[in-house]
């Protein structure tokens, strides 16, 4: 069970690429980040991300009308049908070429995708199981150059594509006698967004260049006739022709098609430009990226490359409202159903804004590290996860939403290491730019800025458990620095090492510093006697990362040979290694020579953490595994596969041989044009993977491990964000001492005989969690003490965790509190014999009890000052009612009573 972790959420990025969407009842967006899919819950305020990925990074989300089915595409083309209700993959389909927009119709019954300059229509999935869930119905031709943007009508029976060839075409999802195809022109630039009118076949066309066309339509959506055409030449009536056109399959519409005699005579659709207008006619920000328009209050909403966004009010042309939002251009907007809230999307920056125009106020804000992040650590409690990144930045987050709360912007430079003192309310961060800065979370503030008497880069920080030491070590001059947090004075220069220093870490249990070196030593700091080195214990290899184990007894050092070396601080001695060079299996990058088992040899662990308990270690480095070892038995127990996706570098153990050829690699042409601001031709000399090209593959890579203090989760700074694995979300069957008695209805008998004690023995015993929770709540509250004094010894400690886990959750508040009180003062004294082993349970129930205190606090402190404003709002009143008393009595009981009734009103706000 200890190792059944599964991916639960990715953290640190919001959005990446690609288009945002609402879920039906607008309380929710979908945002692709990277390869996988994230929902976040505006009116929860949590996140999720889906347990799907892609192949490579997802450019186009489609989401069904009733908002239970997405078609998620990424660049190659490859396409998921998943189930936003199960959370799982229902297809898989590939269209072989990249696909730009996927719009489903209004009724659900069709999509349409358009790739190159086609629009393909697509059957939608129904609620059967289907062997082919994307039946080809119609691929329509028109434009000349790539296809951008989809809409349909409301009745689903015609949709709009635009294109980059300036034109405008609008298609006919039936065969319709009057309408097959038309063409409309007007724009000078790239269209961005094509949006039919409500309940008509009006359009309004949207350019890059900021040019707006309005479209009038000389026939209504009921006025398009089916075309009449039977196998014998005579005529069939509607219906008939209805379903002999959705039979047929893999139509194509191209060009004119052959009039009949009888449908000549019925007039042909026609559109004329009714007016054309022009957003920011200065030319000021005259590059338009994103369109969206919700049909009900007429609202067109469109983004800008300067970060300004317009609201105006159609066909009138009337502005609403102008805000900018960001520095960097807007890559996509989307409206919720009710046309309050509006949805942003900067993928440069990694932004996701949503706006509700009406009121002008955020109601989400999230931007994650624009670059990569370096630097993790968990709070003592579990409860928070802070991380530093190469922009400079320190956030922290919520384990619980999965939301960041706070970024701390006063490094100048890429911050390299985070830590969070004893008490869980200080951050401090190591920088380099040669500071080191102490974060308060009560009031969000840099209280301490720690710096050395000659400048330095700080690569490797400590606090000790007190939280009053803090220590950096440098880089460049090879030298630590130790500092007072009370005081913030320098207190001591600890020289010694002779390379680089590349980890440090205090002692849990004494006050000694382990640090280790590129020297091939990890000296061990005696901080009570005058900072003098105590040990210093000789590697094979430059040390890479050192930590202890949680009780102290331990230490850990990651070398460049790709080994982990376990010491005994106390004495000195070697106990243990661990050869993990060929677990890493490193992959192969598109501009290596040598193989990836040549490169493996050079690759070595750069991140190590012992788990909770002490017993497992995790291990990572630059590869896209984490190995978790049993540090007892030293050896594997798993490996994590942290990312699939294709779209970062070195992912695959060989190169693919289809793109090799005699001028070199196919992967290496840079193609395309940039994000729509850049220029169409690559500079000479220029190659994929140079930071100076317009596009290039970040390496995946781990840069740092932690494991969660209440051992249920542990989470990883990577190429792709921050991931979070837990034990929560997985279901396995982990019985503990299962004999065939141990059955659910050998449980619930004993509960019918009010045998309390051996019913929930029977069901932790099963270890299945309904059971051992419909065991707990049947207990009568007066017969808690009882049965907490007559539990097992060997019991206590997982009723303590499964209490922590139900506290999460459950809304019995007052029920499981009692149950944790009763445990830990009838088996307190043998617990804390134990403390070292049981010390993640006891964090895990602290974590629970700490958020609920959290939330009751945040509501008593609104009520009572709720409260003291009515009283106050109530006294004012009685002071003012002996001066109109007279009047008030003249004017009859019933003004005394709705006076009275009036002030009931106030005293229960």
């Amino acid at each position: 069970m200890k190792f059944a972790y599964k991916f639960s959420n990715l953290l640190g990025a919001v959005y990446r690429q690609g288009n945002l969407n609402f879920s039906t009842d607008g309380n929710a967006v979908i945002s692709p980040v990277g390869n996988r899919i994230s929902v976040f819950n505006l009116k929860n305020n949590t996140s999720e991300t889906l347990p799907v990925s892609t192949t490579k990074n997802i450019t186009c989300v489609g989401v069904s009308p009733d908002g239970s089915l997405a078609i998620v595409v990424d660049e190659d083309g490859a396409a998921l049908l998943v189930s936003l209700v199960t959370r799982a993959v229902l297809h898989h389909f590939h269209f072989h070429k990249p696909v730009s927009s996927v719009r489903f119709s209004p009724d659900g019954r069709k999509f349409v995708v358009t790739k190159e300059n086609v629009a393909l229509m697509y059957h939608a999935p129904g609620k059967r199981r289907e062997f082919n869930a994307f039946v080809l119905d119609k691929s329509y031709y028109g434009p000349y150059d790539e296809t951008t943007c989809i809409d349909w009508t409301d009745d689903s029976k015609c949709f709009v594509v635009g294109s980059k060839d300036m034109s405008t075409w609008v298609f006919g999802a039936e065969r319709w006698a009057n309408l097959i195809y038309y063409s409309l022109g007007g724009h000078k630039d790239v269209v961005v967004g094509c949006f039919f009118e409500k309940d008509s076949l009006d359009l309004y066309t949207v350019s890059q260049d900021g040019t707006l066309c309005v479209w009038e339509s000389d026939t209504d959506l009921d006025g398009l006739v089916l075309k009449k055409k039977g196998a014998d030449g005579g005529s069939r009536n509607e219906d008939d022709e209805e379903e002999r056109v959705e039979g047929e399959e893999g139509e194509v519409i191209r060009g004119k098609a052959d009039v009949p005699e009888d449908d000549k005579k019925i007039k042909n659709v026609r559109f004329k430009q009714a007016s054309k207008h022009f957003f920011n006619k200065e030319g000021d920000f005259n590059n338009l990226t994103a369109a969206a328009f919700h049909k009900q209050t007429h609202i067109l909403v469109t983004g800008f490359a300067s970060g300004v966004f317009h609201l105006h009010e159609l066909p009138e042309f009337n502005l609403v409202h102008s805000l900018s939002i960001s520095q960097q251009r807007i890559a996509s907007v989307a409206v919720n159903a009710s046309g309050d809230w509006i949805a942003f999307g900067c993928s440069r920056m990694g932004q996701l804004l949503v706006w509700e125009w009406q009121s002008e106020s955020y109601v989400f804000k999230q931007q994650g590290h624009f670059n990569n992040m370096a630097a993790l650590a968990y709070s003592p409690d579990g409860q928070y996860i802070v991380t530093g990144g190469d922009d400079g930045k320190v956030k922290a987050w919520n384990t619980s939403s999965g939301l960041c709360f706070v970024t701390f912007t006063e490094h100048t430079s890429s911050v390299t290491c985070v830590a969070f003192t004893a008490s869980g309310f200080v951050i401090v961060s190591a920088s380099l730019d040669g500071t080191v800065r102490a974060f308060d979370l009560h009031r969000y503030r840099n209280f301490r800025t720690f710096t050395s008497p000659r400048p330095a880069q700080f690569s490797s920080l400590a606090v000790d458990v007190s939280g009053e030491l803090v220590s950096a070590g440098a880089q460049d001059s090879f030298e630590i620095f130790l500092w007072s947090m009370q005081t913030g004075r320098l207190l001591e220069v600890l020289g010694g090492h002779e390379g680089p220093v590349s980890g440090l870490c205090f002692s849990p249990v004494q006050s000694i510093l382990a640090s280790s070196s590129w020297d091939r030593t990890v000296r061990l700091w005696d901080m009570m006697d005058s900072w003098q080195v105590k040990e210093t214990l000789a590697l094979t290899s430059d040390g890479l990362a050192v930590t202890y184990r949680p009780d102290g007894q331990e230490l850990a050092v990651a070398t460049l040979n790709g080994e982990i070396m376990f010491w005994n601080p106390n004495t000195g001695t070697q106990t243990g290694s661990i050869s993990g060079r060929h677990d890493l299996e490193v992959g192969r990058k598109d501009t290596d020579k040598v193989t990836a088992k040549q490169l493996a040899k050079g690759k070595s662990f750069t991140s190590v953490c012992y788990s909770a308990d002490g017993e497992s270690i995790l291990a990572g480095g630059q590869s896209k595994f984490v190995c978790i070892y049993n540090v007892r038995e030293q050896m594997l127990m798993k490996k994590f596969e942290i990312s699939c996706n294709l779209s970062f570098d070195a992912m695959e153990e060989f190169l693919d041989r289809r793109k090799m050829t005699e001028f070199g690699s196919l992967a290496l042409v840079d193609e395309g044009a940039g994000d729509g601001d850049g220029v169409n031709i690559s500079l000479p000399g220029v190659r994929r993977g140079d930071m100076s090209s317009r596009h290039f593959k970040p390496e995946i890579r781990v840069s740092s491990l932690r494991f969660s203090p209440t051992g249920r989760s542990w989470a990883a700074t990577t190429t792709e964000g921050l991931l979070v694995y837990s034990l929560d979300g997985s279901m396995v069957f982990d019985p503990y001492d299962l004999d065939l008695d141990v059955t659910p209805a050998s449980i619930r008998k004993q509960l019918r005989l009010q045998e309390w004690t051996s019913a929930i023995v029977l069901a932790f015993r099963l270890n299945e969690s309904a059971l051992k929770q419909e065991a707990l709540e049947t207990v009568p509250h007066e017969q808690i003490p009882l049965v907490c004094r007559s539990l097992p010894d060997i019991y206590v400690e997982k009723l303590l965790g499964f209490l922590a886990t139900c506290l999460e959750k459950s809304s019995h508040l007052q029920f499981y509190m009692t149950w944790a009180q009763n445990l830990l003062m009838l088996h307190g004294q043998k617990l804390k014999n134990r403390s070292g082993s049981i010390l993640a349970t006891l964090q895990s129930l602290q974590k629970s009890i700490q958020r609920h205190f959290d939330n009751l606090s945040k509501l008593c402190d609104f009520n009572m000052y709720s409260i003291r404003y009515a009283a106050a709002l109530s006294k004012q009143r009685g002071m003012k009612r002996p001066a109109a008393q007279e009047d008030e009595e003249d004017e009859g009981p019933s003004e005394e009573m709705s006076q009275a009734s009036l002030d009931d009103d106030d005293m229960r706000l």
